[in-house]
């Protein structure tokens, strides 16, 4: 066989072995194979720095052409942690890989070299994550403890999931420019924040994560990349699309011309956390800016990559979804995505109505009545194609064939907090009983709850917007924000414009970080989310989490009541009253009738001094039903004792 048939065929085996698609990858033989997709040029070369740490720029390699727009190169110099760049043409200026593993100088820096294999990991036991079951907590590694890095977030997870915490949900990692910022403007999507730590120490933060029983899946961003540090284009503008209008840049080409190289890029980038750190899935951010028009859609080749990256592990995928479409989570067979769960806007709008009496700006359409929560709870969302006047269109799909577990609940998130301008928790917007009645009614009602960080201890940290941009860039950012937030009325008027923080500052993000110190100062309302949690994980009733078998009642403008039906005449009885003491001298209400043969007994009340509460007086008295008001309590049917009259 003639010598170049040979050296074709040894680096299409080699291409063929490759982990990913373009990147550099540490050969077992020795060297690094480099690999790009630069369909607009004609020459490109690899350039290594001329030792480890230096910017004195060293040997340039020019890679051999594959066709279809491709470049490759075995550089046997290059080794773990070498640095690189990539020159386009005759251009004298250096580009970082579009699928650096690490950025240890920030996007605009060189890349470098990472060997994954030489990792040890020691969770060869863990099952993953499956649906159902599961509390998530969103996290934000730069601000959850001081130091904001990997190792230090690690010493809390014991406390994580003594308080009842199943999964970690981290916000974006994919390197940005700057010192801080909240991840959604990452450039760099396969190298994780370097100001975190280097990416074995992601893989550790990882490891002890399921050492504690705690499931990590992680927020990416694939429907935009952010505006300083993105190189994309200089390789090829095809990675992007004016097809489509994007909110925050431009829309990511996944349908057009020279689109399949784009979409193995992002399902690619999707298996490749899941591989190389031992994700346990993921948390796809704005889906509906994913704009597909192709036979099957991209985020359908995403979740397939996930499941197929899982190999023997259960992998977790969470979508948010503005639109609500259902077929995101419906089975593959019923045209749908496959993905686990959806965030449930409709409820969380809902919650803060009641909560804040507000239903300004996008929670103009709910009411934060008692019909809410049991239809939300019951069906998913509240919207699934009625007219939804906020936006002057129909809104969401039918939902009634899904599972609670399809959606995640929750009262905070990372945006919610930063919405109320002042980054204020939901406890310093409400009283401190309607916070614990809604806490109860999102910890113990079917669903996937999610907690936000310091969430668990009522955390006194405010949480901002913050983004570490240029100048120029910083001041258009904070323009664009109080924009933003002027849609709502009361954070429209100068004074409290004036109010708004700035988010390049360090101070906003340095305020931003929580405070464990507070699980003590606050004990009360960490023993709360500790026992509620517990409730949740070990009642036999509550922890099906079974919908088919839960059926509400109103009882009042304000009070309602969620009824757990057991085979076994075990039955629960969720009384919730956002509003004043009520007592209900007559009860026509089948809901509140005990199983036969059974009295109701209090065995859980939001306002226990345990929880920093007055005292709970007994909800069923001489017949008549005296509820509390701005509290929730949790019934168990018993037994009735019956007593020999003397």
């Amino acid at each position: 066989m003639p010598q170049e048939k040979i050296r074709q065929l040894e680096e299409l085996h080699m291409i063929q072995s490759r982990k990913l698609p373009i990147g550099a990858e540490v050969q077992k033989d020795g060297g690094v194979h480099f690999r790009l997709w630069a369909p607009d040029h004609k020459k490109v070369e690899v350039v290594l720095e001329a030792e480890e740490g230096a910017s004195k720029q060293g040997r340039a390699y020019e890679m051999k052409p594959e066709g279809n727009g491709y470049f490759s190169l075995l550089v046997e110099m290059a080794k773990e942690n070498t640095r690189y760049r990539f020159r386009l043409g005759e251009s004298k200026n250096l580009h970082p890989d579009p699928a650096s593993r690490f950025q240890p100088e920030g996007p605009h820096g060189p890349s470098q070299v990472i060997d994954p294999e030489k990792f040890q990991w020691n969770d060869s036991n863990w099952k993953g994550v499956e649906a159902k079951g599961q509390v998530i907590y969103e996290m934000h590694i730069g601000t959850f403890t001081r130091e904001g890095t990997y190792l230090s977030a690690i010493k809390e997870f014991k406390h994580l999931s003594e308080t009842g915490i199943t999964v970690l949900e981290v916000m974006p990692l994919a390197e940005f420019p700057g010192s801080f910022g909240w991840g959604y403007d990452g450039v760099d999507l396969y190298a994780p924040m370097h100001i975190y730590g280097k990416p074995d120490e992601l893989r550790i933060f990882i490891d002890q994560a399921h050492r504690e029983g705690l499931g990590v899946i992680l927020d990416v961003v694939y429907n935009h990349l952010g505006p300083d540090g993105n190189y994309l284009k200089e390789f090829t503008p095809y990675y992007f699309t004016d097809k489509y209008k994007n909110e925050w840049g431009e829309a990511i080409n996944f349908d057009g011309e020279n689109s399949l190289p784009v979409r193995e890029f992002f399902t690619s980038n999707a298996r490749y956390w899941i591989e190389e750190f031992h994700f346990d899935g993921l948390r796809l951010d704005a889906t509906q800016q994913v704009f597909d028009s192709s036979g099957t859609h991209v985020l359908a080749e995403i979740t397939k990559a996930i499941r197929k990256a899982g190999k023997n592990r259960k992998t977790f995928i969470v979508a948010e979804n503005e639109p609500q479409l259902a077929k995101l989570v419906k089975p593959t067979e019923e045209n749908g995505y496959g993905m686990n769960c959806l965030w449930n806007d409709d409820l969380h709008h809902s919650a803060m109505v009641a909560l804040t009496g507000h239903n300004e700006a996008y929670y103009k359409d709910y009411y934060g009545r008692p019909q809410e929560f049991i239809s939300a709870f019951k069906w998913g969302y509240l919207y699934q194609g009625q007219y939804y006047s906020w936006q002057k269109n129909n809104r969401g799909t039918q939902s009634f064939s899904l599972k609670p577990e399809n959606f995640c609940t929750f009262i905070q998130n990372h945006d919610q907090i930063a919405n109320s301008g002042r980054g204020q928790r939901v406890h310093e917007l409400t009283s401190p009983g309607k916070y614990k009645a809604m806490t109860a009614l999102m910890l113990l009602a079917p669903g996937t709850p999610m907690l936000f960080q310091g969430q668990e201890f009522a955390s006194s940290s405010p949480f901002y917007y913050f983004a570490d941009h240029s100048e120029e860039l910083a001041k258009k950012v904070f323009q664009g924000r109080s924009e933003f937030l002027s849609q709502f009325p009361s954070l429209a008027t100068p004074e409290m414009q004036s109010c708004l923080p700035d988010p390049a500052s360090q101070r906003t993000f340095e305020r931003s970080k929580i405070d464990f110190s507070e699980r003590k100062s606050h004990a009360p309302i960490y023993k709360m989310h500790r026992d509620l949690l517990t409730l949740r994980r070990e009642d036999p009733v509550l922890s099906r989490q079974d919908r088919d078998n839960m059926h509400g009642a109103v009882l009042s403008e304000e009070a309602f009541l969620l009824r757990f039906f057991d085979k076994g005449g075990n039955d629960r009885l969720l009384i919730v009253n956002m509003g004043r003491d009520l007592e209900l001298n007559i009860a026509p209400e089948p809901l509140l009738a005990p199983p036969e043969g059974r009295d109701w007994k209090m065995i859980w009340a939001s306002e226990d001094p345990e929880y920093g509460g007055c005292g709970s007086p007994e909800v069923l008295v001489r017949k008549q039903w005296k509820i509390q008001g701005y509290a929730a309590e949790l019934l168990a049917s018993v037994k009735t004792e019956h007593k020999t009259e003397k």
